[in-house]
């Protein structure tokens, strides 16, 4: 994973496929279009020499759990209608929400 700063952004680049997952993974977690995001905070102290990793909690309201647990039975793309973002589900994937709603499955 590349991590590059800029005075006050960070950028996150994964370098794997095992990485692009699990910053999609953190970023699904976090960012809920419209209601509610989630913050990074750190826990702890990061000293290279002492420690091998940073460690930081997710803070803020969580909005995922009011969802029902749908899942795909084949391929397929799902949109929202409100934001109007496309995701490629594969089957067994569950639903996602968006924008305060489960995704919709779009005709193919």
């Amino acid at each position: 994973m590349r991590i590059e700063l800029s005075k006050t952004m960070v950028d996150f680049t994964p370098e794997t496929d095992n990485e692009k997952t699990m910053l999609e993974a953190l970023w699904r977690l976090m960012v809920d279009c419209v209601r509610f995001n989630q913050k990074l905070v750190p826990v702890g102290e990061y000293v290279p020499a002492k420690n091998e990793k940073a460690s930081f909690a997710l803070e803020g309201e969580k909005g995922d759990d009011e969802y029902p647990v749908v899942y795909v039975d084949k391929d397929c793309t799902c949109y929202c209608q409100t934001c109007n973002k496309y995701i490629n589900l594969k089957a067994g994937d569950r639903i996602p929400p968006c924008c305060g709603k489960l995704m919709e499955l779009l005709d193919d």
